[in-house]
């Protein structure tokens, strides 16, 4: 075992487990717990939601993708981006101000049953987050525990529990906020490390011009932006983007920012950040291909090129501090999972069907044991690390994009739209995605989430013409939004 590695790597952990024990004194109620009772400042928010958005995908698969296809794989970086943009500048803010007058909304759950005045739809959305998430966790535990079990030397079993004890520890202590400033570190973490890998990797080979010459010795279909590509690929890749409107665990970064006035900047760092980082992963990947067969290296796993390099170019002191990047990838968006799955538990079904004057003391600590309780249901998933629950978290992004993504769109800028219309476009979203997914051949090899956010979307209009909204609700949604229109100007 590499002492140096270790040792910086350990105290990265202890880092973040002091910011949980710290956040733990600051939590004095449910809205604290869930929300961070709509305090954080939008540096803290947009870096936050960046990293719970990137998970372990940002510095393993994405580089992987490139170093296998060249800049072909580009592609998927361009529909994040557009996504991501469209979602902070369209939905941040009305969403903000939506969810606060809403009989301050904390949870998507509780901002779809306000919105429409349906108990039906908190339950249904808050049992899709928990399936999903609990699913999609598993996944983050397994890589969490092979980056242990690498780092530490250790056994998958006692890597995985290990893993699983750090990231539930936070969590379960400090709430919102200690997640929320755990990503903030996590994201600067990981966007400083995917900086200075590549820059490291240009400087080895003899600079940048030595390093593409270099790619197209190898094959200049590297550079074809192309190679490969069909329509039916190109427009999966882009479809990417389309996921950013339904993912809870960003949407709540953006109920959370301290005022409305605020997600404009939000906004601007978010896309700086998310801008750097994406750029700097396709040149690790990138730039791997050059280094890699300058040095005659035989990788044969092409996601471990990030791990690779940073072990190879750097001090062990400092490789400890890039190789836990990793780590915060996967953790930052682990204990969002968590954290968004434990609200759902306790706001939207044991405070509004099971204890409806629970106070805030005990909401708390119930919120603090279902994030046990779902670590744990997860961590068993986990225990197979070759588990197939896993091949879910493939479409994991676009089941919550396609269920949540035309509903929070249309909630915000359509009046017409009724309960049911809502519960139709959830259900039409996640069906289709779950259904797509098991076809293959022609059409059906298109990204899942593409034909499922159309469909879901037409469901939602459809269903509320035939079942239309109560004059109640249209005149609800007309006041919040000339007051929105005022507080945005």
């Amino acid at each position: 075992m590499n002492i140096p590695i270790i040792i910086s790597f350990s105290l990265y952990i202890f880092g973040m487990l002091a910011i949980g024990i710290y956040f733990y004194y600051k939590t004095k109620n449910i809205s604290d717990y869930i929300l961070g009772s709509r305090g954080l400042n939008p540096t803290v928010a947009a870096l936050s939601a960046g990293a719970s958005d990137m998970s372990g995908w940002l510095l393993l698969g994405l580089p992987g993708l490139m170093f296998t296809t060249g800049i072909s794989g580009s592609w998927i970086a361009i529909g994040l981006i557009i996504g991501a943009f469209l979602n902070w500048q369209y939905i941040a803010r009305p969403l903000r101000i939506f969810t606060e007058k809403l009989d301050n909304s904390i949870t998507i759950p509780g901002y779809l049953a306000n919105r429409f005045n349906d108990a039906n739809l908190r339950i249904v959305a808050a049992l899709v987050i928990l399936i999903f998430y609990t699913l999609y966790a598993s996944s983050g535990l397994v890589g969490g525990a092979k980056l242990f079990e690498a780092t530490f030397d250790l056994d998958y079993k006692y890597a995985l529990l290990t893993g699983t004890i750090v990231i539930v520890s936070y969590t379960f202590l400090g709430g919102y906020n200690a997640v929320s400033w755990t990503d903030f570190f996590q994201g600067i973490l990981m966007m400083l490390a995917l900086l200075v890998v590549p820059i490291v990797v240009i400087t080895d080979i003899g600079g940048l011009s030595a390093s593409i010459d270099t790619v197209k010795n190898i094959d200049i279909g590297y550079m074809d932006m192309l190679k490969g590509s069909t329509v039916i690929g190109i427009i999966s890749l882009l479809a990417w983007g389309l996921g950013y409107f339904g993912q809870p665990h960003i949407l709540v970064r953006f109920m959370s920012i301290n005022k409305a006035e605020n997600v404009g900047k939000a906004k601007v760092i978010g896309m700086i950040w998310m801008i750097l980082s994406i750029t700097g992963s396709l040149a690790v990947g990138f730039f791997g291909i050059a280094y890699v067969s300058a040095h005659g290296i035989d990788l044969r796993d092409s996601e471990k090129i990030f791990i690779v390099l940073s072990e190879l170019l750097f001090n062990p002191w400092i490789a400890g501090f890039i190789l836990a990047a990793i780590l915060a990838a996967i953790m930052s968006t682990i204990d969002s999972q968590l954290l968004v799955s434990s609200s759902c538990l306790t706001r939207d079904i044991y405070e509004k069907v099971i204890k409806k004057n629970a106070s805030d003391k005990e909401l708390v600590w119930i919120g603090r044991a279902t994030v046990i309780a779902i670590a744990l249901i997860a961590y068993y998933i986990s225990t197979d690390q070759n588990s197939t629950v896993l091949s879910l978290v493939a479409y994991a992004w676009a089941g919550f994009g396609a269920a949540f993504g035309p509903l929070i769109i249309l909630s915000l800028y359509n009046k017409n739209i009724s309960s049911f219309g809502a519960l139709a476009g959830m259900i039409t979203g996640a069906a289709t995605v779950i259904v797509w997914e098991q076809i293959e051949g022609g059409i059906f090899n298109i990204y899942e989430l593409f034909p499922a956010f159309i469909f879901a979307f037409i469901a939602i209009i459809l269903v509320s013409k035939v079942k239309k909204t109560s004059s109640e609700i249209q005149e609800k949604f007309d006041r919040i939004k000339n007051e929105t229109k005022i507080e945005l100007k």
